[in-house]
C-alpha cells in the first residue's frame, strides 16, 4: 500500500486512526533514513515541493529537479552510487578554462552544463536536448540555479538536420535514443528536430568551439560525422560515451568512432586512477564507456599534466 493510499483508505473510514498513524509512521522514517543515507553521498539535501524534488549537491550548491521516479536520472544515480561517473567527470571539468566555448550534445537534466556555467562563469555552455519533457526539466534547472551564460536548444545533433523520431521511456530518461535500445514494444515514440554540428556553428555564426561533451546513446558517430568539418577546424576537446551495445543498433563499432577521430590528429583515453591512459582499441573485455579524445598536438599540455 502506497503513502497516499493509505491516506485514503482512513479518509474512507476503512482503516482506524490507530492503525493509520502506526502505518504512516512507518513511511514518514523514511524521511529521517534518508537524512543519514545521504551522508555519504554528494547529495547535500533534499527539498520536497509540492510538485517536484529539489537535490542540492554538496559541490557548487548545484540544485536538479525531479518530477516523477526516473530510475536512472542524475540526483537518484547519486543517491545510489554516492556520486556522478566522479573520475571522468573530475576530468572533464580540469579540462575547462575560462572564456571556453562549450558543446553539451545530450544535456540530459544539466548536469554537466551547469556545473561547467558554475565552475567559470565566462564559459559559454550550448546545451542540446532533444525531448521536450527533458528539456523542460533542463530549463528549470538552469533558471534554479540562476545561470546566464547556458544557452539552450530544444535539438538534438547528429548528421543532418530533419524530423525524426526519438524512442522515450520517463521512467529512464537517460535512455532516450533515435533507436529503440531496449526493444520495447510500450516505449513512447516522441518527434523531434535534430541538426548537425557544422549546420548549427554556420547557423549561428559561431567562430570556435573548445570542448565537447556527448552522449546521446548510440548515435555519437552520427555527431562527429556531422561535424568532421568543425572538428577538424576547431580540434575541441572531445568527452564521448561509446557503448558497442548501443552503437550496434545504429550499426557501426565504437572503433569507427576513434578511426574518424584519429584520422583529424586526436588520440583516445580513458580514465584510470584520476589519471588519462591512452586507448587504441575497443573490444568485447573493455569496460570503459566513456572515453576523453585530445588533438595529438593543440592539447599536448592537457596530455602532460593528466598522463
Amino acid at each position: 500500500m502506497s503513502l497516499i493510499a493509505c491516506r485514503d483508505k482512513f479518509q474512507a473510514g476503512q482503516l482506524s486512526k490507530e492503525d493509520y498513524v502506526e502505518a504512516m509512521g512507518d513511511f514518514h522514517a523514511y524521511l529521517f533514513e534518508y537524512s543519514k543515507f545521504i551522508k555519504n553521498t554528494d547529495i547535500l539535501n533534499i527539498e520536497i515541493l509540492e510538485d517536484c524534488l529539489v537535490f542540492t549537491l554538496k559541490n557548487l550548491d548545484i540544485k536538479l529537479q525531479c518530477h516523477i521516479l526516473d530510475k536512472r536520472i542524475t540526483p537518484i544515480e547519486i543517491l545510489n552510487f554516492n556520486s556522478y561517473e566522479k573520475q571522468d567527470a573530475d576530468i572533464f571539468f580540469s579540462l575547462l578554462e575560462n572564456d571556453m566555448i562549450f558543446f553539451d550534445i545530450g544535456a540530459h537534466i544539466g548536469f554537466y552544463s551547469i556545473n561547467a556555467a558554475k565552475r567559470h562563469e565566462t564559459i559559454k555552455v550550448y546545451s542540446f536536448e532533444p525531448i521536450p519533457q527533458t528539456f523542460e526539466l533542463l530549463q528549470k534547472n538552469i533558471y534554479i540555479n540562476k545561470l546566464n551564460n547556458i544557452f539552450f536548444y530544444n535539438v538534438g545533433l547528429l548528421d543532418r538536420d530533419k524530423e525524426i523520431d526519438f524512442f522515450f521511456n520517463p521512467t529512464m530518461s537517460g535512455n532516450a535514443s533515435a533507436r529503440n535500445l531496449a526493444e520495447e514494444t510500450t516505449i513512447k515514440k516522441v518527434s523531434a528536430k535534430v541538426t548537425s554540428l557544422d549546420d548549427f556553428l554556420l547557423a549561428q555564426q559561431l567562430e570556435r568551439i573548445d570542448i565537447i561533451k556527448c552522449d546521446v546513446e548510440g548515435g555519437e558517430l552520427l555527431v562527429f560525422q556531422g561535424g568532421e568539418k568543425a572538428i577538424r577546424k576547431h580540434t575541441p576537446i572531445i568527452f564521448t560515451e561509446m557503448l558497442r551495445k548501443w552503437s550496434k543498433k545504429f550499426n557501426y563499432h565504437p572503433n569507427d568512432i576513434i578511426s574518424l577521430l584519429a584520422s583529424c590528429g586526436y588520440q583516445c583515453y580513458i580514465s584510470q586512477n584520476d589519471k588519462l591512459t591512452e586507448f587504441n582499441k575497443m573490444d568485447d573485455a573493455t569496460v570503459a564507456t566513456n572515453f576523453f579524445f585530445l588533438h595529438r598536438y593543440k592539447h599536448q599540455q592537457h596530455i602532460q599534466r593528466l598522463s
